[in-house]
C-alpha cells in the first residue's frame, strides 16, 4: 500500500537526484544529437559513425552516475520500502509538466532497480505502467521550436513551398540546386497530387528537426489532403561536388518503413518533446510499434520499456505456449518464440560443439559490436534483457527440456516472487523481430515447383537480395563469417537481412586469399586443406560447394554476384575502408534516385 502521509525527510531529495541525473542524462543526449547538424554539413563521416556508436553508451553511464550519488550522499539501498514509496509518489510530482515523462520514469526504473532487490520488480516500486501521460506535450517557451511545421501552398506555389520546407533546415552548406532538386520532388509529387481535388485542409507538415543517420539528412513528414494523409521523406546528401543534393523522394509507409527499419542504425534527431516526435511518426507508420519507433530515435531504453509492456499485454490476452523455433538449430544459440508474438528469444548455449571455437563472453561481445554499428538495412536489431521471468504454463516441456541440456546455467524455474506462481526465469536473453529464414524460404520455392514462374521470380529475388545483403554488410566493414543460407532471414517486405552473429568480423581484420595450387597429385585428389590457414584467414573460392549446391541457385548466384568468390572483391573493399572510404548504403532502391546532376554519387 501506498503511504497516505509523505513523511520521510530524505524521499523528496532522493526523488530530487534521481530527477537530476536524468536530465543530465538528456540533456548530453539531445546535445549529441544536436551536433549531428554540424557532423553533416562539414561532411565529417567518421565523427557521425563515431557519435551514433557513442552515443548508445550514454544512458548506462548516467545510471551509473546516478546509483553512485544516491548510495553515497542518502545510502540509498538501506532506506526502508516505506521510503522507497514515497521516493516514488514525490518523482511522479516532479513529472508534472516535465517534457519527457515516459523517459524519466523509465531511467527511475533503471537507477531503482540497480539499488533494490530484483524481487521489488512490482508496480509499487517502479513504472510497470507509466503514471503520467505524454499527449498534448509542448514547449511553450516563446524561443521553444514546435514538433512539427505546417505549410499552406496552392497548386501554383507548391514548388516555391517545397524551396521554403527545406531552406527552413539552416543547412550551412550551400545546395546545388535546390530549385532544381524542389522540381524533381514536385515531379515525384505530381501523380499522386494531380488527380486530387485540394481541399481547404492541404498542406504540408514536416517535423522540425531533419533525421541524421551515416551520410544522410532526412526531411520527414506527410501530405494532407481532405481525408487523404501522404507519408514523405526527403534524403538530402553530399553531391558529386561537394554540395548538398535532394536525392530522392519517398513516399508511402512502405517507404518509410524501409527507412526506419529495425536493421539499420539508430538516427541523430533534436528532440524537446520525443513522445511528439513519436506520435507523429507512428501517424506515418501505424504497423511500426512504438517500442522500435523509440529505438530508431536513440532511445533504446525506452524502447526496451515499452517492447516489455506490450509483451506482457500479449502474454495476458494470449494462450498459446513457447516452443523451439522452427528451422535448423543453432550451435550458438538456442531459440524459442511464441507463435502468436512476432520476436523470437535467443540464449547463448552453456557450451558449443568443438568446431564453434568461442565464449559465452565472445559472442556477447559479437552482439554488442552488431548495437554499436551501423546495420546498414542487414542486421537485425536485438533487445537484451537479464533475469526475464515467464509464466511456467506457457512453456512447452519439450523446450524446458531443451534448456534444461543445452542452457542450463541460464534457467531458474522457482516461485520468486512467493505469490504461488511458478515461473521460468532467463539470465540473459536476446529478443529480436522474427523473420522467415532464409534456406526455408527457398526451400518452400522448390516444393512449390520452379516451372511456375511466380515461384522461379521468388527464387531469383531471394538469391539476388541474399548477395546484396552480403555487399551490403561488406560495404559497412562487415564479414559475416558464417554465410549460410540459414543464418539469413526474409522480412515481411522481402528484404534479406543476416541474424547470426557469432562469427562476424570487422573485413579489415580479415586476410582474404586465394587457395594456393595443389603441390602435387595427392593434394588435388584430398578432400582436405593441405594449406596453411592462419585465424583470420580467409578463402571467397571455398564459398560455393556450401552455398551453390542447387543448380537453379548456382545459376542466378553466378549471374549476378559471381564477384562475392573472387578474394579481389574483398581485398578492394578492404582497402578502400582501410583509406577511409566511407561507402553510401541506400535505404530505398537505387532506381528511386533522383537523375544524374540532381542526385549524389
Amino acid at each position: 500500500m501506498f503511504p497516505e502521509r509523505l513523511d520521510a525527510p530524505q524521499a523528496y531529495d532522493i526523488a530530487k537526484a534521481m530527477m537530476d541525473g536524468f536530465n543530465r542524462h538528456y540533456r548530453l543526449f539531445r546535445t549529441e544529437s544536436a551536433r549531428a547538424k554540424h557532423r553533416f554539413e562539414t561532411a565529417d563521416w567518421h565523427g557521425q559513425q563515431r557519435a551514433q556508436r557513442e552515443r548508445i553508451e550514454f544512458y548506462d553511464l548516467r545510471v551509473k552516475e546516478c546509483v553512485r550519488r544516491l548510495e553515497k550522499e542518502f545510502q540509498a539501498g538501506a532506506q526502508p520500502m516505506d521510503v522507497w514509496h514515497q521516493i516514488k509518489l514525490h518523482y511522479i510530482g516532479l513529472l508534472v509538466n516535465h517534457h519527457q515523462p515516459e523517459l524519466a520514469e523509465t531511467f527511475f526504473n533503471s537507477v531503482t532497480t540497480k539499488i533494490l532487490h530484483r524481487t521489488h520488480f512490482h508496480n509499487d516500486f517502479i513504472f510497470v505502467r507509466p503514471a503520467v501521460s505524454t499527449e498534448y506535450i509542448e514547449n511553450d517557451e516563446p524561443a521553444a521550436r514546435p514538433t512539427y511545421r505546417a505549410y499552406y501552398p496552392s497548386r501554383e506555389n507548391l514548388h516555391e513551398t517545397l524551396v521554403r520546407v527545406v531552406e527552413n533546415f539552416q543547412l550551412q552548406r550551400e545546395f546545388e540546386d535546390l530549385p532544381r532538386d524542389a522540381r524533381h520532388v514536385l515531379a515525384a509529387i505530381e501523380p499522386r497530387v494531380a488527380p486530387m481535388k485540394l481541399r481547404a485542409n492541404f498542406q504540408i507538415q514536416v517535423l522540425s528537426s531533419l533525421f541524421y543517420r551515416n551520410k544522410g539528412a532526412y526531411v520527414v513528414g506527410r501530405i494532407i489532403n481532405g481525408f487523404t494523409e501522404l507519408p514523405f521523406a526527403l534524403p538530402i546528401l553530399h553531391g558529386a561536388g561537394g554540395k548538398l543534393v535532394i536525392d530522392a523522394a519517398l513516399f508511402g509507409e512502405d517507404d518509410l518503413l524501409a527507412l526506419f527499419s529495425f536493421a539499420r542504425a539508430y538516427f541523430m534527431v533534436d528532440m524537446e518533446v520525443p513522445s511528439a516526435y513519436v506520435q507523429f511518426l507512428r501517424s506515418l507508420m501505424p504497423r511500426k510499434p512504438r517500442a522500435e519507433i523509440y529505438n530508431t530515435l536513440g532511445l533504446a531504453k525506452q524502447g526496451k520499456t515499452l517492447f516489455y509492456r506490450d509483451f506482457l499485454h500479449h502474454l495476458k490476452h494470449s494462450s498459446d505456449r513457447f516452443r523451439i523455433a522452427p528451422g535448423i538449430k543453432g550451435m550458438v544459440m538456442l531459440v524459442f518464440d511464441l507463435p502468436s508474438f512476432p520476436y523470437v528469444f535467443k540464449l547463448i548455449k552453456d557450451y558449443f560443439p568443438p568446431q564453434k571455437e568461442t565464449t559465452r563472453e565472445q559472442v556477447q561481445s559479437k552482439y554488442l559490436l552488431v548495437k554499436h554499428h551501423d546495420r546498414v538495412g542487414r542486421m537485425a536489431d536485438t533487445l537484451e534483457y537479464s533475469l526475464v521471468a515467464f509464466p511456467r504454463d506457457r512453456f512447452d516441456d519439450e523446450l524446458i527440456a531443451e534448456i534444461q541440456k543445452f542452457a542450463p546455467s541460464q534457467l531458474e524455474i522457482s516461485d520468486r516472487d512467493g505469490d504461488g506462481q511458478t515461473e521460468v526465469i532467463i539470465q540473459h536473453l536476446y529478443i529480436e523481430r522474427r523473420m522467415i529464414p532464409l534456406n526455408l524460404y527457398l526451400q518452400e520455392a522448390f516444393d512449390a515447383g520452379l516451372s511456375d514462374p511466380q515461384v522461379r521470380r521468388q527464387m531469383e529475388r531471394s538469391v539476388i537480395e541474399y548477395g546484396n545483403a552480403i555487399k551490403d554488410l561488406v560495404a559497412a566493414n562487415i564479414f559475416p563469417g558464417d554465410m549460410l543460407w540459414k543464418n539469413f532471414g526474409v522480412t515481411r517486405g522481402g528484404k534479406v537481412v543476416f541474424y547470426d552473429y557469432d562469427e562476424i568480423e570487422y573485413l579489415t581484420d580479415c586476410n582474404f586469399r586465394h587457395v594456393p595450387p595443389p603441390r602435387n597429385e595427392e593434394d588435388e585428389m584430398s578432400g582436405e586443406v593441405w594449406w596453411r590457414v592462419g585465424p583470420k584467414d580467409v578463402f571467397p573460392e571455398t564459398f560455393a560447394p556450401f552455398l551453390l549446391g542447387n543448380p537453379a541457385v548456382r545459376e542466378v548466384f553466378m549471374r549476378h554476384h559471381a564477384d562475392l568468390l573472387d578474394p579481389a572483391f574483398w581485398q578492394g573493399h578492404k582497402q578502400r575502408i582501410q583509406q577511409g572510404h566511407v561507402h553510401d548504403v541506400f535505404p530505398y532502391d537505387t532506381e528511386r534516385r533522383f537523375p544524374p546532376g540532381g542526385g549524389a554519387t
